[in-house]
């Protein structure tokens, strides 16, 4: 009796410091409604004289009635770390960008009759003020460096007729026909003596508009433009330079390789361009070339300067330095990203150290004084930072998830392996949360999209189709691999899977799963399999080649590469890959498509997919959902209405992270163990 009544005694010290842990840190684990709950930061930009950043925050809006995800503009004192938010409502509000001054913010809104429009804010006090009242919506803009102009891209809108006949129920249309181009505007800040500000066309040629930027003398703008919007024609990108008072356009580079994201020098007599190779290629790589130009005669054009080639040939360009001897970009090193400095005349690159994390939305103020960038890590979700360009010590400047009482995270590492072939293979191996050595657990095998994509230290705990943390936190082990063909290690290595998808790049993930087995980890008789994309296409390859998993998840698969190549929006893509037209490789598009190796599937597998997906349509999903029906395999499509290639609403990513939890619960999971058992 004495030892019973002591052990009620522990009994109730545990439960009583469990409540106390419990009431200190919020939920005891994740679910997919926590993941939907984090929010996202995006384009922190710092004031002109390094005093101030704003940046967005989006999170999701669910109501009986609503599911979108609604970003408001912050803004911060950096020196006192002092955030608030300063636009609100239920519509979206994004793009802020400072003016020169610093003394307004201008930015996008789709607050009336959803359509994007540009507003401008005061910083000393009021309500944001429209800039532009247009028909269909503006995609991107930038001020003019003497602040008295916002140049901006739009959309060509519909005509009377097409609106006309849209409500008469009379709008069919010819594919590739009556394409709507993008055009670059410009619209002055002062009202002119009507109090109106009209907005001016200065782009009327036969071509899509995408990035552009001013010249400082406030004169010019460079601007790429490729030959038509559809996302099959990136490779045809060019850049001009076109006068803003005469609207008078000249050629700077229309090479057989594609230009983009031009920007000017700060004396405005160099510009920097991103150029692909020539002819571009789907798996891409590009360098650095500075054009020199006279800064009053935009015809006056010299040869450019190839600058050195970058370590992974895919540079974002952040920006020019103040005195224009260094351009700064950053890419994807790995699964880290790295920032570095590019001296110009010395042609060469230098690494700015950086602790090991993920640095998105890198941007340099325009005084060239300060970085401004979203760093996350797998086990800190993102928020804004500030960097001094002479010394990169990264300061945090937002808490947007303080708020959010979140649960431990399962511990990621990198782990490497040799290939069959000796290549060296890098992945992410996410542990159950509270995983102790010598535990064999169910390993989920993630494969990402592209495949040129990367797996990259990202918090595991935000929105998506997959609920990393909560895999984790369920007590599954999780491999996200690079497998031959990804970026971040190198033109030769992302190209490496050429005429092989399936192949080399199979083996190393198979490679991978076997190691996480050797370590002890991976329990072999409870393997999953899931990814998106081309990560949907590797997972329904996987099930046709093994019996190894015990289910599957293949999201917006690609699953027979001829009526994939005939039906999606970019039909140079596989041609590319695969090294011809199916009439004339049909033999490389049978091999290499899992519907042409279907027979003999036995995997249990959900596919996962968006009836408004143009990259990846949804006949591929069906494809293999119905073949695997007809012989018997376990199998369900969830069909997720409205939604492109990546589903972008809060009730549709939380149905597709709801349904791969319980596929993979049902198969992999304790009830599953429980059952064979």
């Amino acid at each position: 009796m004495k030892t019973s009544a002591t052990a009620a005694i522990l009994l109730g010290l545990l439960v009583l410091f469990a409540s106390a842990i419990t009431a200190q840190t919020g939920a005891t684990a994740w679910d997919p409604e926590m993941q939907l709950k984090v929010r996202s930061v995006g384009t922190p930009r710092v004031s002109p004289d390094g005093k101030r950043m704003v940046y967005t925050v989006s999170e999701a809006v669910t109501t009986p009635e609503k599911s979108e995800f609604v970003s408001q503009i912050w803004m911060a004192n950096i020196a006192a770390k002092e955030n608030v938010q300063i636009t609100f409502g239920d519509k979206s509000s994004t793009n802020p960008k400072w003016s020169p001054d610093g003394n307004w913010i201008a930015f996008t809104s789709n607050r009336k009759d959803n359509k994007n429009n540009l507003y401008l804010l005061s910083l000393n006090g009021g309500e944001a003020e429209p800039l532009t009242d247009v028909k269909s919506a503006v995609t991107n803009f930038a001020w003019s460096p003497d602040g008295r102009s916002i140049a901006f891209t739009m959309t060509d809108p519909k005509s009377e007729e097409e609106d006309k006949n849209d409500k008469a129920k009379n709008d069919f249309r010819w594919v590739d026909e009556n394409l709507k181009m993008s055009r670059l505007y410009v619209l002055t800040i002062q009202k002119d003596a009507n109090g109106k500000r009209e907005p001016r066309k200065l782009t009327t040629g036969n071509y899509n508009v995408d990035e552009f930027d001013w010249s400082p003398d406030s004169s010019r703008i460079a601007f790429s433009h490729s030959k038509t919007p559809v996302a099959n024609d990136w490779t045809t990108s060019d850049v001009s330079i076109i006068e803003v008072a005469t609207a008078k356009v000249a050629v700077l580079a229309n090479t057989p390789a594609a230009e983009s994201s031009p920007i000017y020098a700060p004396d405005g007599n160099s510009i920097a361009i991103l150029v692909s190779d020539n002819p571009p290629r789907w798996a891409q790589t590009g360098v650095i070339q500075v054009f020199a130009t006279n800064a009053t005669n935009a015809s006056n054009i010299a040869q450019p300067k190839s600058l050195i080639a970058s370590y992974d040939g895919q540079p974002s360009i952040a920006g020019w330095s103040a005195d224009g001897r260094r351009i700064y970009f950053s890419e994807a090193k790995g699964t880290a990203t790295q920032i570095y400095a590019l001296d110009v005349a010395a042609n060469r690159i230098e690494e700015i150290k950086t602790s090991p994390a993920v640095y998105s939305a890198v941007a340099l103020n325009r005084s060239g004084t300060t970085f401004a960038f979203v760093r996350q890590t797998p086990d800190t979700p993102g928020d804004a930072y500030v960097a001094s360009v002479s010394d990169f010590s990264p300061v945090q400047i937002s808490h947007v998830n303080a708020d959010l009482k979140m649960p431990s995270v399962g511990r990621t590492e990198v782990i490497r392996w040799k290939a069959k072939d000796g290549k060296e293979i890098e992945g992410l191996l996410t542990y159950p949360v509270g995983y102790q050595n010598g535990q064999r657990v169910p390993l989920i095998l993630n494969i990402h999209g592209g495949p040129t994509g990367v797996f990259q230290q990202t918090f595991i705990g935000g929105r998506g189709v997959y609920p990393l943390a909560t895999f984790a936190s369920r007590g599954y082990a999780m491999l996200r691999p690079n497998p031959r063909g990804s970026s971040g290690y190198g033109t030769e290595f992302r190209r490496a899977n050429m005429q092989d998808w399936g192949g080399g790049d199979y083996q190393d993930l198979m490679a991978g799963v076997d190691r996480v087995i050797e370590m002890g980890v991976a329990d072999p008789d409870r393997l999953g399999v899931m990814g998106w994309s081309y990560g949907g296409f590797m997972t329904s390859w996987i099930v046709t080649q093994t019996h190894r998993f015990k289910a599957a998840s293949a999201g917006a698969p690609v699953t027979n590469l001829m009526s994939f190549n005939g039906t999606a929006d970019i039909p140079s893509f596989i041609p590319d890959y695969f090294g011809g037209q199916s009439w004339d490789v049909m033999d490389r598009y049978q091999k290499h498509s899992p519907m042409f190796n279907v027979k003999g599937v036995t995997t249990p597998t959900m596919i996962q997919q968006g009836d408004a997906d143009i990259r990846v349509p949804i006949s591929q999903g069906y494809e293999f959902y119905n073949a695997l029906k007809v012989q018997g395999v376990p199998t369900r499509m969830l069909v997720l209405p409205r939604q492109p290639h990546g589903p972008n609403e809060p009730k549709m990513q939380l149905a597709a992270m709801k349904a791969n939890l319980e596929w993979f619960e049902k198969y992999l999971g304790a009830k599953a163990q429980t059952s064979r058992n």
